[in-house]
């Protein structure tokens, strides 16, 4: 039985993930920043709290777990708040990653690193949908600190660095975009207002459930060293997205933006070419189809 462990577990993506490697009889081991573990969390062999920047923490829970396979979650995730907070952004994805590759190599063992960074690296490109080649452009403190991140991770060498476009599902925290327009929807009566920011950008959204298979399918059957897009290949605006959503309420709203949702620099456009993962027998559908 492989023995993994997820780091982040009590994030968005963790409970998702926990599933589908217990599903897939997996030993699943979890460390979040929490003194407890999420109650959606099921299945996983022990949990540990741990401050992924303290060196020492981080150490002792590879050292108890002593994973075949380690799934980093665990991060900064708020590209908006990064330009708020850049230095504990870098802190958290940098020198967190940092602290799980001098501590496997102290511990002197060799884990699968599959670690999880962003399309948010690619930034801006000329062509869409964008594939693994393209040239890094980050254009946030939070898309830096994920290109400082995949630096540490493949200096390690055994390790396979996964690029997940957006992606959604229930209980994602409302400070993400499209969790935002649900609770607004939700708890909104018809006549009234929705405040958004720019819903003019095209984004690749795909369910949180298909990501999580094409991480597990990717440790598995991915090579050491590549990097993989985790996408549906399809790209909406978030305007045409908000209105399928309000649509399909039954209701209907005044939508109004608000300035200070607006990012100090934004992508337009970012669709994943997931013609890599196609190869792996990985399908991943768009959230919106």
């Amino acid at each position: 039985m492989v023995k993994a462990l997820i780091t982040g577990i009590n994030g968005f993506v963790g409970p998702y993930l926990t599933k589908e490697l217990v599903g897939h009889k997996y030993s699943v081991f979890g460390c979040s920043l929490e003194k407890k573990p999420n109650i959606s969390l099921e299945g996983i062999k022990d949990y540990f709290s741990c401050d992924m920047t303290d060196f020492l923490q981080v150490k002792f829970v590879l050292n108890s777990v002593k994973p075949d396979v380690i799934f980093h979650l665990a991060g900064f995730s708020s590209v908006g708040k990064s330009f708020e907070n850049p230095e504990l952004c870098f802190k958290i994805n940098v020198d967190g990653t940092r602290n799980i590759i001098n501590s496997i190599k102290e511990l002197k063992v060799s884990p699968k690193l599959i670690l999880i960074s962003s399309a948010e690296v690619y930034g801006q490109q000329k062509k869409n949908p964008v594939g693994e080649t393209a040239l890094v452009n980050p254009l946030s403190p939070y898309a830096k600190s994920k290109v400082d991140q995949e630096k540490i991770a493949l200096e390690y060498g055994n390790s396979i660095i996964i690029r997940a476009f957006n992606h959604t599902g229930l209980n994602q925290p409302d400070m993400f975009v499209i969790p935002s327009f649900r609770k607004q929807i939700r708890e909104g009566v018809s006549g009234s207002t929705i405040f958004v920011g720019n819903i003019d950008v095209v984004r690749d959204f795909s369910n949180v459930v298909d990501v999580v298979r094409a991480y597990r399918i990717i440790c598995e059957k991915g090579v050491i060293g590549e990097i993989y897009n985790v996408g549906s290949g399809r790209g909406y605006s978030l305007r045409y997205i908000l209105n399928k959503m309000i649509k399909d309420s039954g209701k209907s709203f005044q939508i109004v933006v608000d300035t200070k949702k607006y990012r100090s620099v934004d992508i337009k456009e970012l669709v994943c070419d997931n013609s890599k993962i196609n190869k792996l027998g990985i399908q991943v559908k768009n959230y919106f189809d």
